[in-house]
């Protein structure tokens, strides 16, 4: 049987970036598909199992308490008392932190018999990388050494060093050298308790992320509606993302996001862009550190092996050269090998711009975005040198070198770019988001030279009004129900005439004029495209559309939210509180720790949302979602610059009543008051003037903003 990608849907997942634990909900870690401790890309941790009198404790319970623990709670049914009540259980209590994983076993009796027992762990690790570990591939245990005098179990790989100690625990190497096993024996007289104490920790000299300690640099505000649930999914979100903090051992102040847990735990141009992006109304430190660790990477040369061009942002950071097998998507190679420092991205750099120019609306202090307009300068002129290759006056990608990604948008798997027959679209590919996200950047960078006194704002004005004239010549299409943006044009220059979700990234770009706009809103909430659950990412009526496609018919939350934020920015509030009331109700049904992806069932067909079993979970640009659904909702908008906060709340509102306290808008902290019709009934952020639509009799006129404030 070839090998598989293994699922993750049912793990335990605790995350502290760079090491993330993944068991079964019994707490045991199996020497099995993705379970194990991954440290930094190499799985540190394979097999962690515990057994209690010779047999494995029968589960009741296990989850996650936060991001970075879980309890796991068992019985012993061979132990205690007779009689139909077990009298014995045993709990774990797990917890991780960067380069350490600890546990705690409590064995607990209320028997009134005596105890007398024997607890044993088995460990043992195999040191694959991670993207053997993402294919299914498996390998044997490597050898350990236990030390005479401490008992500690110890294996490395390279410069990794790993070290198991059990406190208290006789240890003995067993299987050949390729697994060690720790024994405490344990006795109770009557009812009582014993604490059994295991650690693992990693030195990693040779790490190109390393991890976070200390309070995330992003305020947490406090929110209380009447639908409970968005306090609850931000408050999870906040935990998750507390826990995907990475910084790169060469700027340990830059602080940025993993995008995800546990494949992807590493510096990413768009994952990590747009996390930081969503995350703006908490505050730009975020953003700051994002933008300073991509631009220390920024393309200096033309490198077809790397796709490295001057200007361009990378796709993502690793520790090695990895190889990924491609099977029936391949276009030449049967694998697919990505140097360290990738750049197969086509996206990155025009939302690198934007977040520049967002942050520095949010209140970036200005000798920060000073330092970095080089760096925007350098990103500019890649889209028109080296993203528009052809000289269309569109952005395009292909994969020169044969081995790396074939499709370099958000939508990067090798199948999803798709006609609506079904066929696959042929490179060079120019995505239709991409040119909103290039229009955005070229009017972004525009207004950023102009405000810091720079050369060369006329250029881009000029830029980003002659790509829109293109993009309305070459990308609309019809079918049935009217014209649409295409997904792409193929190398051809053909439309791909698929609906699907990528139109929605267009609204609020500045790309489309208000008739387009109004087409494209009314098409992203049909009821092809959104689930109730969330948007699918290509429409239910489309050949190649199937609910667990990774990129051609799923859910991604992230998709959903940025849609849901350019529906408000475009003044389609209701359209807008329909998506967010889905994110609302696919959040709780995943216990408000938003997965990756989940499958694109509609509401109709499915009860509650079913689960895509290899998304990641958590993953920062869905966690970062839930502060989307509170922007969305208050309208929220800043131009710190001009010294402005705008609201214009959802109306009526989706979760009834809202008080927000703590939002961030640079220096200052903004306190927002709406009731359940979506009208602001309070809103102050210190000096900064804050304007917002106010409750008017029904014979006043309504004004879109007004400068007052009550009191």
């Amino acid at each position: 049987m070839p090998a598989r990608q293994p699922l993750l849907h049912d793990l335990v997942c605790c995350v502290r970036a760079p090491t993330v634990a993944l068991s079964g909900r019994d707490g045991q870690l199996r020497p099995d598909g993705a379970q194990g401790v991954v440290h930094g890309d190499i799985r540190v941790l394979s097999r962690a199992e515990l057994t209690v009198g010779g047999v494995e404790p029968e589960p009741v319970a296990g989850g996650t308490d936060a991001g970075a623990t879980a309890r796991f709670s068992a019985v012993a049914r061979s132990l205690g008392d007779p009689g139909a009540d077990p009298t014995v259980r045993i709990d774990r209590i797990r917890a991780v932190r960067p380069g350490l994983v600890t546990e705690e076993i409590w064995l607990t009796s209320g028997a009134l018999t005596p105890v007398d027992t024997e607890v044993v762990l088995t460990v043992a690790a195999d040191l694959a990388p991670i993207e053997e570990i993402k294919s299914g591939a498996s390998r044997p245990a490597v050898p350990v050494r236990v030390d005479p005098v401490t008992g500690a179990v110890r294996w490395r790989s390279g410069a990794v060093a790993v070290e198991l100690t059990g406190t208290d625990a006789t240890v003995e190497p067993v299987a050949g050298g390729q697994a060690a096993r720790l024994r405490w024996p344990v006795r109770l007289a009557g009812p009582g308790r014993r604490a059994l104490c295991w650690r693992l920790g990693v030195a990693d000299p040779a790490a190109v992320v390393a991890g976070v300690t200390g309070e995330p640099p992003w305020s947490r505000p406090a929110v209380v509606a009447d639908d409970h649930r968005l306090a609850a999914l931000l408050a999870r979100a906040l935990d998750d993302l507390a826990g995907l903090r990475l910084v790169t051992p060469d700027a340990p102040g830059d602080v940025f996001l993993g995008a995800g847990a546990p494949w992807f735990l590493t510096l990413f141009g768009r994952d990590s862009l747009w996390a930081a992006r969503m995350l703006l109304p908490l505050g730009t430190s975020l953003a700051g550190g994002t933008l300073r660790a991509l631009a220390a990477r920024q393309g200096r040369a033309v490198d077809p092996a790397t796709g490295e061009e001057p200007g361009k942002i990378p796709h993502e950071l690793r520790r090695a050269p990895s190889v990924h097998p491609m099977g029936r998507d391949a276009p030449h190679d049967p694998v697919m090998r990505l140097p360290p420092l990738y750049y197969g991205t086509v996206d990155a750099t025009p939302l690198w711009v934007c977040l520049l120019h967002d942050a520095w609306r949010w209140g970036m202090p200005e000798t920060e975005v000073a330092a970095l307009l080089p760096h925007a300068e350098a990103a500019l002129a890649w889209m028109a040198d080296h993203g528009d290759a052809d000289g269309d006056g569109l952005l395009e990608y292909v994969d020169r070198s044969g081995r790396g990604l074939a499709n370099q948008g958000w939508k990067d798997s090798g199948d999803s770019i798709r006609f609506a027959d079904g066929s696959r679209a042929t490179a060079p590919v120019a995505l239709c988001e991409v040119q909103g996200y290039a229009h955005q950047a070229a009017l972004a960078g525009a207004r950023l030279l102009e405000a810091f006194d720079r050369p060369g704002a006329d250029r881009w004005g000029q830029w980003a009004a002659d790509l829109a004239g293109v993009f309305r010549e070459r990308f609309w299409v019809a079918d049935a129900d009217g014209p649409f943006p295409a997904l792409a044009l193929d190398g051809a220059k053909r439309p791909v005439d698929s609906l699907t979700s990528n139109i929605g990234h267009l609204l609020g770009t500045g790309l489309l004029d208000d008739a387009e706009t109004e087409l494209v809103a009314r098409r992203v909430v049909g009821p092809d495209l959104d689930t109730g659950y969330g948007l699918r990412t290509m429409s239910a009526r489309a050949a190649a559309y199937w609910p667990l496609s990774y990129h051609c018919g799923s859910v991604w939350p992230h998709d959903t939210a940025i849609v849901l934020l350019g529906l408000v920015r475009t003044g389609h509030a209701e359209r807008a509180g329909s998506l967010a009331a889905g994110l609302l109700r696919s959040g709780a049904a995943f216990g408000y720790r938003l997965p990756e992806l989940f499958a694109g069932d509609s509401r109709e067909q499915a009860p509650r949302p079913v689960p895509y079993p290899a998304a990641c979970r958590p993953q920062a640009w869905s966690a970062a979602s839930a502060v989307v659904v509170l922007t969305a909702l208050l309208g929220l908008t800043a131009d710190v610059p001009d010294g402005r906060v705008g609201l214009s709340p959802i109306r009526p509102g989706p979760v009834g009543a809202l008080r927000v306290d703590g939002l961030r808008v640079g220096e200052e902290l903004l306190r927002v008051s709406v009731d359940r019709d979506g009208r602001v009934t309070e809103a102050a952020a210190g000096p900064l003037t804050v304007e917002w639509s106010r409750p008017v009799s029904e014979a006043e006129p309504v004004s879109r903003l007004t400068a007052d404030r009550p009191g």
